[in-house]
């Protein structure tokens, strides 16, 4: 659609957790370290799940596989 504007993310340089452009800090981690080149994007629904485990995800949300 013309006009729309979609929602930019950006990933905490720390723990890869995505949040929207205008986040200040993470609500993950707290670190105030972002990037917005990373690629990828892992959602984790449940901390129990078998994919949260594996790659020790405290937090459901949306993370980056990798961020530069």
């Amino acid at each position: 659609m013309p006009g729309k504007k979609t929602a930019i993310l950006k990933a905490c340089r720390k723990c890869k957790y995505l949040v929207s452009s205008n986040e200040e800090v993470c609500p993950n981690c707290g670190s105030r370290d972002f990037s917005e080149d990373w690629s990828g994007m892992i959602i984790i629904l449940s901390r129990e799940s078998y994919v949260a485990k594996k790659l020790n995800l405290k937090k459901p949300g949306k993370y980056a596989i990798t961020v530069r």
